[in-house]
């Protein structure tokens, strides 16, 4: 009893401490940056972490199952796992689909070639690399800077050997789903579909992350909630489901802890946790908790980051809306420039709930994108480019471009984004008083190129 007392006081001092501080939290413009991400939590999530922590289980528990009960939903999915981060959801996803337990028409295979847009962030494509894989690049649209359909249906009509396809939803505006899944069952391609900048993002009145055989999203404090880090893989194949709890899980065979994390005596998945499990030796009673049926990793989180996350998903209202309304106050600002700047433009049938404001600087604009992002900070307004450009021109990837006799030539919208692409914000930390800086700023540089 006395515990419990002590616990309470803990953590009305927590919400104390944090309704105090904010009450202090102020912001000068010019003085204090303009952030164009990060975290929107207040008291509850850090109260629900800390009365996680004293609870003195560390690793994945109760509050990672309960997240995984309710956030498929979020994703148009039935089933899902969490993980540790976004980009091991991606390497999650793709590793589960080369599982031996697979059917062959549901499997990859390394060497098995996959379809992606050369203008990324380097974990949509990572996992094919590190599978084994072989990433086929195709151009990217502008403005929208997703994957140009038209290179994917001829290249798919050039190579029939193309397995499947993966890309991001950029800054949460999908391309032409119609469109592309047209293609998908066409060429009976496995789809890989990483939601992680569209949480909240549909097409045609369907949720983002719910056209793939599996989706991914992504939990990093800039995205649209935040874990502090975290990740995670929908599908609606249970079967799915247990092989990329497997990987996850070291490639461990038991799934336990889908009715009471960490406990192996009551209420197992198998409820038969001592058996002939071992094909190798079958005489043996074996612990099914140590038998592997997939070369696994740990990408586990800890439950203190679901606790967070269960707080931040009551959010995502809040939170989506923030994203949709920061949005078309920056449309406003930057699209009387578009003589300068191509501005975004949502897909048709597309609601997108904006991870971001991208500018894209023309070509014959008088001024670079250096010289507009070096305007901005010095201003204290955070700008972000669009991730790797054309991912070729990377020291990591160049040996991808060796085939290519000319990388700028033959990826021409991809150089553009390089030399010309950058977002702001939309986040719900982004305020009225902030965006009417913003607003100034812009029209300060702008008019000095009047």
């Amino acid at each position: 009893m006395r515990q419990e007392e002590i616990k309470n006081q803990i953590l009305e001092l927590v919400a104390e401490y944090f309704r105090e501080k904010r009450t202090h939290d102020t912001w000068t413009p010019g003085e204090d940056w303009v952030r164009y991400s990060g975290p929107v939590f207040d008291e509850k999530e850090y109260i629900r972490a800390i009365d996680t922590l004293l609870t003195e289980w560390i690793i994945f528990g109760k509050n990672a199952r309960q997240f995984e009960m309710v956030f498929p939903d979020h994703m148009g999915k039935k089933f899902g796992c969490l993980t540790n981060s976004g980009s091991s959801a991606n390497l999650l996803m793709v590793s589960s689909l080369m599982s031996e337990r697979l059917p062959e028409k549901s499997r990859l295979m390394k060497g098995d070639k996959i379809l992606t847009p050369v203008t990324c962030f380097p974990t949509t494509i990572n996992p094919l690399i590190q599978n084994g894989l072989i990433p086929v690049f195709v151009d990217v649209e502008i403005p929208s800077l997703n994957l140009n359909l038209d290179e994917v249906e001829r290249i798919l009509e050039e190579q029939d050997d193309i397995r499947g396809i993966t890309f991001a939803h950029v800054l949460g505006n999908p391309p032409d789903m119609d469109r592309l899944m047209t293609l998908v069952k066409k060429h009976n391609l496995i789809f890989m579909e990483d939601a992680c900048d569209a949480l909240g993002s549909f097409y045609d009145s369907k949720k983002l992350g719910s056209f793939g055989v599996m989706s991914s999203c992504s939990f990093f404090p800039a995205h649209h909630m935040t874990c502090g880090e975290g990740g995670f893989v929908s599908t609606d194949d249970y079967k799915l489901r247990k092989i990329l709890a497997s990987v996850r899980d070291w490639g461990r065979a038991c799934f336990c802890n889908e009715k009471k994390p960490g406990d192996v005596t009551e209420g197992t998945a198998c409820g038969n946790r001592f058996n002939n499990w071992l094909p190798g030796r079958k005489e043996v009673l074996y612990d099914h908790r140590y038998v592997f049926d997939e070369i696994g990793y740990n990408l586990k989180p800890i439950d203190l980051q679901a606790s967070i996350g269960l707080e931040q998903i009551k959010k995502l209202p809040m939170l989506d809306l923030a994203r949709r309304e920061n949005f078309k106050k920056l449309d406003y600002i930057f699209s009387k420039y578009n003589h300068f700047i191509h501005t975004p433009i949502a897909t048709k049938k597309a609601d997108p709930c904006w991870f971001g404001y991208m500018v894209i600087v023309k070509d014959d604009a008088p001024f670079t994108k250096s010289d507009l992002v070096t305007f901005l900070e010095s201003k204290k307004i955070q700008t972000r480019s669009y991730f790797t450009g054309n991912v070729l021109y990377h020291p990591a990837y160049q040996r991808f471009g060796a085939q290519y006799e000319n990388i700028q030539e033959r990826f021409p919208n991809a150089d553009l984004a390089t030399r010309g692409a950058i977002f702001l914000g939309t986040f719900a930390g982004l305020t009225s008083d902030k965006i009417q800086y913003i607003e100034k700023c812009v029209e300060e540089f702008m008019k000095s190129y009047a």
